[in-house]
């Protein structure tokens, strides 16, 4: 399937002061072209560069893993925390080929799970929140899910004007919109005409309406925004895990939530969080487990040193 042509921009952001912004962008834009082998071996070598001068980072994930995974030997949760540095640091260079890159690669080897569940909604007419977690490969699989579905998706906005217009610019060579966390209204206006939109709400976001809902167990201050969105728009809530394995792209789409949504919004979080834990037990190193997701606690007392 052809790229889609980029929707209406603002001109770049212009000006002395970006420029430090803009050769960094632009380094990332080749960085982006290189053959994908090539990236790989970079990103593994990221991966490890970051895990040895990234303290604060490591610890993070560290803790983490010792708090979901405590069924994992000491030496078991190491050889993950290795390899999830590593797939971080390949998951930049899938982010930077999804936004300013070819996806030909992986469309070669990319296999699509679910995919008539997905078009049956649509051909009902309804709208389809699917669901995800911050995987490293979220970007490139919903680049590659974008061949077969019109799909829009929701993103947290770049403080640096510059990246908030190159990375849309990107994003819109294949996402039919692309809406902030503030543009609720008009993501519930998509949902409702039908449309499909890709959301990931499996961390801390200070400021938004949360509830603590258990994630492997553990408190979690979730968005309750699946909830709401459900409750607004009657749209269907669709799990969507993805995955790198080996050469493979491997997306899948799974059978709606049910019920959903409920008058109990914990119940209804807590069932998305566990469809979450869910995929990140079957591809544990491939999670971003560097965000503190336990910082804040119903006790006030955070998990982390």
């Amino acid at each position: 399937m052809a790229e889609a042509t980029p929707a209406a921009l603002p001109p770049p952001p212009r000006g002395l002061r970006h420029w430090p912004i803009w050769l960094g962008v632009g380094l990332c834009m080749a960085l982006a072209r290189l053959p994908w082998p090539l990236q790989r071996g970079l990103g593994a070598m990221v991966g490890w560069l970051a895990l040895h001068l990234s303290r604060s980072r490591r610890e993070a994930a560290r803790t983490n893993l010792a708090l979901c995974l405590p069924e994992l030997g000491h030496a078991q949760r190491e050889a993950l925390l290795r390899a999830n540095f590593r797939d971080v640091g390949i998951g930049l260079f899938e982010f930077a080929r999804a936004w300013w890159g070819s996806a030909t690669p992986m469309r070669r080897t990319a296999r699509i799970e679910g995919l008539d569940i997905l078009q049956g909604l649509q051909a009902k007419g309804r709208g389809v929140l699917l669901v995800s977690g911050h995987f490293m490969t979220l970007e490139l699989c919903g680049r590659l899910l974008c061949d077969h579905v019109p799909l829009a998706g929701m993103y947290r906005r770049y403080r640096s004007p510059v990246m908030e217009w190159a990375v849309m610019r990107g994003r819109l060579r294949y996402a039919c919109a692309m809406f902030g966390n503030g543009d609720t209204r008009a993501a519930i206006r998509h949902l409702k005409r039908g449309g499909v939109l890709w959301y990931a709400p499996d961390q801390d976001m200070r400021g938004k309406d949360t509830v603590f809902a258990p994630f492997f167990g553990i408190p979690a201050a979730t968005i309750t925004a699946t909830h709401q969105f459900a409750r607004l728009a009657g749209c269907a809530v669709v799990p969507f895990f993805h995955r790198r394995e080996g050469a493979d792209y491997i997306l899948r789409i799974g059978e709606p939530l049910a019920p959903f949504p409920t008058e109990d919004v914990i119940a209804d979080t807590t069932l998305v969080n566990a469809a979450i834990e869910a995929m990140v037990r079957e591809a544990p190193s491939q999670y971003l487990w560097l965000h503190r997701r336990f910082k804040r606690q119903p006790d006030g007392v955070s998990r982390y040193p």
